[in-house]
């Protein structure tokens, strides 16, 4: 008998809504949720390989404490509360002599992150910190600085936009396809799209213009643009003079970024900077210049973040009817409460609160506490500051190939005295683990629910689609398994995914039956929007768009320092790392179907760059940096600017264990400097010079 269930996907961070068919426990179908329009019934490559994963033989399929080496690949399979007794007796051993703070929690950020912040409150480490600060810290900081809410608090407008500014964004590639369905109907109808990147993507095919700029100068055509708006007088004189704090210190500060002084930092002559100014301002309010997802480039990250913003307040585009949004959730739908939480009971009180990076701290005073700043993590356990780090749990992440500087990571590891993972998949700190607590897949678990905030407000619903294929358990199990263990069992009072939801629900006139029919269940039925005359709540000091940010001023950290010119390096690229539609991160590359669409990652290099070095197209060649080299595939190519070299990320697996990606291409992390930007923390991921010779 087939079973439909409307659920939430996992094969990549955006989660979305999808039906999932099954017939006498075997997936038949993943589709588009029907109910939810925009979708159109589609999913993405990676939404439609789920079934792979599933039935995997090459994922965990079981709890294993190894045996061998780390990274030997020598393991022995155990029963759960094997694997949970060594860790937890690992754990009070280490705590004893170091103290809990001696522990770090990375994590993926998803449904059951605030359980894994109780964990780490429940046990006395201030230490938690997610993948969002390496792939976007910055953008988090500079949305925080000047409107108060972080990147994940707005969205744009896509089905009403007139006119789309993207920044290497390669939305039609990196898909998400509710958002990318709603922009497609918008470009039906007339809106446009300007595309800016080094490289020509499928975006940029796409694209109502296509400007290829200098790796790097994205921030000097900001300026340059700013400036034109300025000047001209194209801004929206009532929403600026109502909305926006600092706009004479503005004013005054990009006097001398003139167009023609951005072309020779981003190659884009001075007339087509000029020219999109004015075209853009034309559709003024209804206009997007879009903050970025993965928003970790150069040192200079938040300055550039921040410009985009600034554009959209001069544009009048925040909380504009297609323009950037302020996401609605339940109190602006009429409810008095929110989902309940376990991070908001009262823990034990800490005896040392220094955290392992400085977040909101000493050495990153504005970063994200929410999120923490992985890029230290390295520095920390090598140099124990503030103190020793000798226990971490990486659940759902992969510091190893998702850090810059491999080698430096590794290191870094392998001076820990216990590595604790829990994924889906072998990856390369799972393969350098001393236990695995293997999660099961999405398809196989139910996981809190989800508030998801936006215009239209509804709260989302996963739930398990078919029995665990192996030996796994859901993470929020997992999580409250090893509290029990650790004497915190008292802070996680639940048994069964039912418990955890009727949790989040009991201040809410909401069941737990109401998702059955839709897998979601709507908190609004027209879109909320706020009253742009007086009703905008920017959550700054001001209550207003600050570009002369009170957050950065007061930890004495400039909103509008002067322009660094970019360096340059005779005889070597710049290298740009990104993602295609086939993968995320560093999860997917063996993956038996999306393997088969990409199975390696190449080098994109310019032709004539390439004819100089003697290297042709499918070449094997040697690409190096400061922090490492290896070998790979050749892609030459005049779609690419000749100053930069672009690789997919996610490759260079090592793990013996993910058989299909064993070896294949070079991961970038191995090229990657540690390069960051000094105001978030966030990684520079594509500010190293590198070298490509033929072999």
């Amino acid at each position: 008998m087939k079973k439909v269930f409307h659920t939430l996907c996992f094969m990549c961070s955006v989660r979305c809504p999808i039906e999932v068919v099954v017939e006498d426990d075997t997936v038949i179908s993943v589709r588009g949720n029907p109910h939810v329009g925009a979708m159109n019934g589609g999913v993405c490559p990676k939404g439609a390989a789920a079934v792979g994963t599933l039935n995997d033989t090459q994922r965990v399929q079981g709890p294993m404490i190894r045996t061998g080496e780390r990274g030997s690949g020598q393991w022995k399979m155990v029963s759960w509360d094997e694997a949970l007794d060594y860790t937890a007796d690992k754990c009070k051993d280490i705590f004893a002599k170091y103290g809990s703070k001696s522990a770090v929690y990375c994590e993926r950020a998803n449904l059951i992150s605030d359980i894994s912040k109780s964990f780490m409150k429940a046990i006395g480490s201030p230490n938690h910190f997610t993948h969002d600060n390496v792939c976007k810290g910055s953008i988090n900081v500079a949305c925080r600085s000047m409107i108060g809410y972080t990147d994940g608090q707005i969205n744009a407008d896509w089905g009403n936009t007139k006119h789309v500014v993207l920044y290497g964004r390669n939305i039609f590639e990196s898909v998400e396809v509710k958002a990318m369905n709603t922009f497609i109907g918008a470009m039906e109808k007339g809106a446009k799209l300007t595309y800016i990147d080094p490289r020509v993507t499928i975006t940029a095919a796409k694209a109502t213009d296509y400007k290829m700029i200098r790796p790097g100068g994205d921030l000097a055509l900001n300026y340059a643009l700013i400036h034109v708006i300025i000047k001209e007088k194209l801004y929206d004189a009532v929403y600026v003079d109502r909305w926006v704090k600092g706009f004479r210190e503005l004013c005054n500060f990009v006097e001398p970024y003139t167009p023609e002084w951005a072309e020779t930092e981003t190659d884009i002559p001075a007339a087509d900077i000029i020219k999109l100014a004015r075209e853009v301002s034309k559709d003024k309010p209804s206009v997007v210049f879009h903050y970025g997802y993965r928003g970790s480039h150069h040192p200079t990250e938040v300055y550039f973040r921040r410009s985009i913003m600034i554009l959209n307040a001069l544009m009048g585009s925040i909380e504009a009817k297609g323009g950037l949004f302020i996401k609605k959730g339940l109190k602006d739908a009429g409810y008095d409460a929110g989902l309940g939480t376990y991070s908001s009971q009262k823990f034990p009180e800490m005896a040392d609160t220094r955290r392992f990076d400085g977040c909101g701290q000493d050495k990153f005073p504005i970063a994200d506490k929410g999120h923490g700043v992985g890029f230290m993590l390295p520095h920390a356990i090598l140099n124990e500051d503030p103190y020793p780090i000798k226990v971490l749990f990486a659940f759902r992440f992969d510091p190893l190939l998702s850090n810059p500087d491999r080698g430096t990571n590794l290191k870094a590891l392998q001076k820990l005295d216990l590595i604790v993972s829990s994924d889906v998949n072998f990856g390369g700190t799972t393969d350098l683990a001393d236990v695995i607590l293997p999660e099961s897949f999405f398809l196989e678990r139910s996981d809190p629910l989800q508030m998801g905030a936006s215009l239209k407000p509804a709260i989302n619903r996963r739930v398990a689609c078919v029995k665990p294929r192996f030996d796994t358990k859901p993470l929020w199990w997992i999580v409250k398994q090893l509290a029990n263990r650790l004497g915190a069992g008292e802070f996680f009072p639940y048994e069964t995914i039912e418990d955890i939801w009727n949790h989040q629900l009991a201040d809410l006139d909401v069941n737990i039956e109401d998702f059955e029919k839709k897998g979601f269940v709507s908190l609004s039925d027209a879109p909320i929007r706020w009253d742009r005359t007086d009703g905008i709540k920017f959550k700054t000091p001001s209550g207003k768009i600050e570009v002369i940010s009170s957050m950065m001023e007061d930890a004495d950290i400039p909103s509008l320092p002067p322009y660094e010119k970019l360096d340059t390096q005779e005889g070597a690229f710049r290298m740009m790392c990104g993602r295609c539609v086939a993968h995320t991160n560093v999860m997917t590359q063996n993956n038996v179907y999306l393997n088969g669409l990409v199975p390696e990652n190449v080098v994109w290099i310019n032709d004539k760059r390439a004819q100089a070095l003697g290297i042709k197209n499918n070449d094997t060649v040697e690409v190096e940096s400061k922090a490492g080299k290896g070998q790979l595939r050749a892609f030459v190519t005049d779609m690419i600017h000749p100053e930069a070299a672009f690789m997919l990320h996610g490759f260079g697996h090592t793990e013996a264990g993910s058989k299909r990606s064993y070896n294949r291409g070079v991961a970038d992390a191995t090229l990657q400097e540690r390069l960051y930007d000094k105001v978030s923390g966030s990684p520079a991921l594509d500010h190293t010079w590198i070298t490509v010779r033929p072999v």
